[in-house]
């Protein structure tokens, strides 16, 4: 089944590769979506794919790359868009 998630993260994201990262999971995983930066510190990620692959995800970014903090994860439920678009870092 098909879902789609919307993550802000925050704590030591910004300045240690964190979307290059996610970037990367993302593309392991075959999702679409994309991630950036926000002004006030924290990372934003939409990503769409197979529930287990998000699942997979999901846990890589709550771990973050090495030099990464991460404090929190909000996850919210987005609606799949179903378009194949790849993943891009903003």
């Amino acid at each position: 089944m098909r879902v789609a998630r919307r993550y802000l993260i925050s704590g030591r994201v910004q300045g240690v590769g964190f979307r290059f990262f996610a970037e990367a999971a993302a593309a392991h995983e075959g999702l679409h979506g994309w991630v950036r930066n926000l002004p006030d510190g924290r990372v934003e990620i939409e990503a769409e794919g197979e529930a287990e692959a998000i699942e997979r995800f999901e846990r890589h970014v709550r771990q973050g790359p090495p030099g990464a903090w991460v404090r929190q994860v909000q996850v919210d439920d987005a609606v799949p868009s179903h378009r194949e678009t790849g993943f891009s870092v903003r």
